[in-house]
């Protein structure tokens, strides 16, 4: 199978063992962008223009935080983040005090309420903007096309996607849109039928080996082999849910 620069990342997911391809694609791409914005990046204008805007959501504050290097550059840009933010606030918040009485009769304002939501949804917004989601989000979709593109052009990529054990909820909807996206109606019902054999097969796999996992707490199992539930609790939370960090 001939690798090109843009194809190396989707096909090394697809060989790395168990799990979700794309799972294992998009945290890949997460360290690479968490490593990129504490590093020398983070001093060029163009990224602080667009931190200070963006900012990051819960989890890559977090994963910013918790790698534990570049204190400095990332105060720094939490301190530009934060006065970004303290401008806009300071511009935005009074517009939802509702007016009151101030020597004449102000009279009733019938949409204080709408008033307050509208900045209640403005900050909100502020809360759900990541710049390494957008990332993400863009280079997701490349490799996308990347995955579309290899299906019908490399039998050897085809024949590993077909054997595959299926895709968490998130990526298979995220596969699925990519079929409306790339694909013409034959080339759909092809690839959305394996798909689906594969989905459905792993799942209940996935089903099974939860309820075996049940099943051991049963004083008559006891002496059971665990067969292959023992880790079957973490890896139906992540088919359900995605990458999600779980104590071992």
């Amino acid at each position: 199978m001939k690798e090109k620069i843009y194809t190396i990342p989707v096909h090394d997911a697809y060989n790395a063992q168990g799990g979700c391809p794309l799972c294992t694609l998009e945290q890949t791409l997460t360290d690479e962008l968490l490593q990129y914005y504490l590093g020398p990046a983070l001093m060029e204008p163009e990224v602080r223009i667009k931190t200070n805007d963006l900012g990051f959501c819960r989890e890559h504050w977090r994963g910013l935080y918790n790698r534990e290097e570049n204190r400095l550059g990332l105060g720094l840009l939490i301190h530009t983040h934060t006065a970004d933010v303290t401008d806009d606030l300071h511009k935005t918040l009074p517009q939802a005090i509702p007016a009151t009485q101030k020597g004449l009769f102000a009279g009733k304002q019938k949409d204080f309420r709408d008033k307050i939501l509208e900045v209640a949804e403005a900050i909100e917004h502020r809360t759900q903007t990541c710049t390494i989601c957008e990332r993400l989000d863009q280079t997701m979709q490349h490799y996308l096309d990347v995955i579309f593109h290899e299906y019908y052009h490399e039998p050897e990529f085809r024949k590993q996607f077909d054997e595959g054990h299926g895709y968490c909820l998130q990526h298979l909807a995220l596969l699925l849109r990519g079929a409306a996206k790339y694909l013409g109606q034959n080339q759909a019902a092809e690839f959305i039928l394996h798909l689906t054999n594969q989905q459905h097969e792993s799942l209940e796999a996935l089903r099974d080996d939860v309820e075996w996992f049940t099943q051991k707490f049963d004083y008559r199992n006891t002496q059971a082999d665990w067969k292959n539930s023992k880790d079957a609790l973490p890896r139906a939370i992540r088919k359900l849910n995605g990458r999600t960090d779980l104590r071992q």
